[in-house]
């Protein structure tokens, strides 16, 4: 079932797989500027669980007029859904930055949460996603050919100054490194078309100047994180290790940055141990 919900004068589409005997679980998509499907995850979530996605403001069918992409909105966001859908506490999902944006909800609503977790998570904040994009940029430098490399940068340059055909292109070589030695990178199924510059640019200054987030000591509920044993992210994983102290931290095996695609029959266990 699907709903486009109001938040001001930004809307949001929503997808919905109902199941009212069951707890609420919300996912989180990646980018920012880069909505992707979760129907692997959601299908192994639907049966026992009521399961709610949504394009993030400015991506894919989710315009956004206000053009604004603080972390306030992206906070207001969540909770226009959450009221929409009249859910009072839900588990949350998220993946890549959706795993930053599930964690700075949480520090902001921790009340509103059932459990927490983090699939690949952006590693922080402030100077902590400054040095997660070092990461990200010399995991893809190190995949790349020499004019790949380049492609790459000047497809950057391009979509920073708006096109959002140079972003496409960059992300279609992005998501061929991060699948190179699990998975056919060739025809794997992602519609690039849906990539635009605007959230892109315009929510990572937002990311840069939000506050570091604090340790989140007592939560009161479960958190589960899982990385890739051949993740995107390295040393920056320690600020999420560190951030939640009782979160049970588990690298998977035979693994980039898309578990579920790489190593769906472990990705499956962890998940399933997290909702039991």
């Amino acid at each position: 079932m699907e709903n486009l919900i109001d938040n001001k004068s930004d809307k949001l589409f929503s997808t919905i797989y109902p199941n009212p005997a069951g707890e609420t679980v919300f996912l989180l998509h990646g980018g920012p500027g880069f909505p992707s499907g979760f129907s692997v995850v959601a299908d192994n979530l639907r049966n026992n669980f009521q399961v709610i996605l949504f394009h993030q403001r400015g991506t894919k069918k989710s315009p956004c007029k206000s053009k604004n992409y603080s972390m306030k909105a992206y906070l207001s966001d969540m909770e226009a859904v959450r009221k929409f859908y009249e859910i009072d506490k839900f588990h949350l999902w998220g993946h890549s930055w959706g795993g930053l944006y599930a964690q700075i909800y949480a520090e902001k609503y921790p009340e509103n949460l059932l459990s927490l977790f983090l699939c690949s998570p952006g590693s922080g904040t402030n100077l902590e996603w400054k040095q997660t994009e070092k990461e990200v940029m010399q995991f893809n430098k190190s995949k790349c050919t020499f004019w790949e490399w380049t492609k790459m940068g000047m497809n950057n340059l391009l979509g920073i100054f708006g096109c959002d055909k140079a972003y496409r292109r960059l992300f279609t070589q992005v998501m061929k490194n991060y699948n190179s030695g699990f998975i056919e990178t060739n025809n794997f199924g992602i519609d690039f078309d849906d990539v635009k510059a605007a959230p892109i640019n315009k929510t990572r200054p937002e990311i840069i100047k939000y506050p570091l987030l604090k340790k989140l000591e007592n939560p009161g509920f479960k958190i589960t994180v899982i990385y890739g044993d051949r993740d995107i992210y390295k040393s920056s994983q320690d600020f999420v290790i560190k951030r939640y102290t009782t979160a049970e931290v588990i690298t998977i095996p035979n693994s980039g940055h898309l578990p579920w695609l790489h190593n769906l029959p472990e990705y499956i266990r962890i998940l399933t141990a997290h909702f039991e």
